[in-house]
């Protein structure tokens, strides 16, 4: 974890404590960028910053995993599938000698592809299940994946198969990629997936709390980002139901309407039918960064991300942030580019980078602009207590 230990020149050891805990601003800004501009505004404000970014599972959850644990991390980098089946290189994290950080989108997400590559009927997850083999033979025994970012909606069937699964036709022949190849599944066996990961276990930092199926499941709300058309998205959802019909008859039962079975296009679904944990991506990285030992001595917490809206209570990093600090009775701002709903039964308020400076590209300028935003937020915090929810 980044610590900012300083005080500011002159000032007394009764300066405000500030925790700036920010996840990314996705597309501008990764969240360590965004502590540090954060906490460059707390110092002008004549407060003592600790700078501790946050995510939710999704891009950039193993650099703050790692950035937290310290010297101790490392980073090794494999070969693996990318969500077209082309090789990729990938990073796999490791937080003690056998305790390692996947991040999916390293080898199966969004960011692999570019947007005239995107097909939501083909791309696999089985790169991510190269790298938890791999994981799993260099001696890991507890592994968290983050799920977010992801390019496909296979129900996690190709990370099944590179951990061993049988997901087989009516000629007993394996599948191929993607989530329309599961239009062929007629039998699944995981056990040797299940005896491979024996030793180890896996908790799964969720982004979303999704089911497989439905309206808010990994079809019909995400694939249309990943490139399908409203044809591939039924085309998917019935796909991705056949998937759940046939893993019902495992001992597991049906996983498909757990919390978090959505995720990443039914990864987490099938990371479940092995018995990995799915938990909120932003309760689990923020134990893991130490959140609340750091909150509890605050006088104000700052967190944010790119946009806040209706989605933000729904396992954001920002709304865990803030309901940690409400804890302990600490007011918590939040600072996004862009804020459509204000929540304020999340935040003590809220600041909208895009208002703050009307005639400055905020996306151009988001460093400066979070700078005086987090400036402003502690001037206006500190040693008043708290004060209503609204937006600045």
């Amino acid at each position: 974890m980044r610590r900012t230990a300083a005080r500011p020149p002159g000032d007394s050891a009764s300066a405000a404590l500030v925790i700036c805990a920010p996840n990314a601003f996705k597309g501008t800004l990764s969240a360590q960028a965004a502590a540090a501009a954060m906490a460059r505004g707390v110092r002008d404000a004549g407060a003592v910053a600790v700078e501790m970014p946050v995510a939710d599972g999704g891009d950039g959850t193993l650099d703050v995993l790692l950035a937290a644990r310290g010297s101790g991390a490392r980073i090794l980098r494999h070969r693996v599938a990318g969500p077209a089946g082309g090789g990729v290189i990938a990073r796999l994290g490791w937080l003690e000698r056998d305790e390692a950080v996947i991040e999916l989108a390293e080898a199966s997400g969004l960011r692999r592809l570019g947007t005239a590559s995107l097909d939501a009927l083909h791309a696999t997850s089985r790169g991510t299940g190269e790298l938890i083999r791999i994981a799993v033979d260099a001696g890991a025994r507890r592994i968290v994946v983050g799920v977010g970012g992801s390019a496909c909606t296979d129900g996690g069937a190709g990370l099944l198969q590179a951990l061993g699964a049988r997901l087989t036709d009516s000629r007993g022949a394996e599948i191929g990629p993607g989530g329309a190849c599961l239009e062929d599944l007629a039998a699944i066996d995981v056990s040797a997936a299940r005896q491979m990961l024996s030793g180890c276990s896996i908790d799964v930092a969720c982004d979303i709390r999704g089911p497989l199926l439905g309206s808010h499941g990994a079809a019909r709300m995400f694939a249309p980002q990943k490139g399908a058309s409203p044809e591939d998205v039924e085309r998917l959802e019935r796909a991705l139901a056949r998937l759940a019909g046939f893993a019902a008859t495992l001992d597991t039962g049906d996983v498909s309407a757990v919390p978090g079975a959505g995720a990443a296009g039914g990864c987490g679904f099938g990371l479940a039918l092995l018995g990995a944990r799915l938990m909120s991506g932003a309760a689990l990285v923020c134990d893991l960064v130490g959140l609340d030992a750091a909150v509890r001595d605050a006088a104000v917490v700052i967190t944010g991300e790119g946009r806040l809206d209706q989605q933000t209570p729904d396992g954001k990093a920002p709304a865990e942030v803030a309901a940690r600090a409400l804890r302990y009775g600490i007011p918590c701002v939040a600072i996004a580019g862009t804020v459509l709903d204000p929540l304020p039964a999340l935040f003590t308020a809220t600041l909208a980078l895009e208002t703050l400076d009307p005639g400055t590209d905020s996306k151009r300028h988001a460093r400066a602009l979070l700078r005086r935003a987090a400036r402003r937020a502690v001037a206006d915090l500190t040693g008043r207590g708290r004060r209503p929810a609204e937006p600045y």
